[in-house]
């Protein structure tokens, strides 16, 4: 069964930082390209990053410059450390693998089943 499982938001004031987490079970995150959608209330789901197994990196223009993809092979996890946060970042923040479903920057379609996700807070 192959699954991840999101931890590490919070609620932080504008400016502050947050590195969140995702561990990966049943599958090797090298193996595959790893990602981050979220998605805030009433708004439609948003890719936030992509790392390819290349190491080749994809952030959508928002978070271009604050966030940043890093992994810890030999704890099969991935982070998106987030910086300079702003209210408009508040979301649930879900990991992802194209393993798991297709990881695109183009035309992004999020996941009809989704994990758990990470509640991130940003108040101005």
């Amino acid at each position: 069964d192959m699954r991840v499982e999101e931890t590490g938001g919070g609620s932080v004031q504008a400016g502050g930082s947050l590195r969140l987490s995702c561990t990966a079970s049943g599958f090797n995150i090298d193996r595959t390209d790893m990602g981050w959608y979220r998605r805030a209330p009433g708004n439609e789901c948003e890719l936030v990053s992509i790392k390819k197994r290349d190491g080749t990196t994809y952030y959508v223009e928002a978070v271009q410059g604050r966030f940043a993809m890093s992994e810890d092979n030999a704890k099969n996890t991935v982070f998106l450390q987030m910086n300079s946060l702003k209210p408009e970042d508040t979301a649930v923040y879900y990991c992802t693998a194209d393993l798991l479903w297709p990881l695109s920057s183009r035309g992004y379609v999020c996941p009809p089943n989704r994990s758990q996700g990470t509640q991130v807070t940003v108040s101005s």
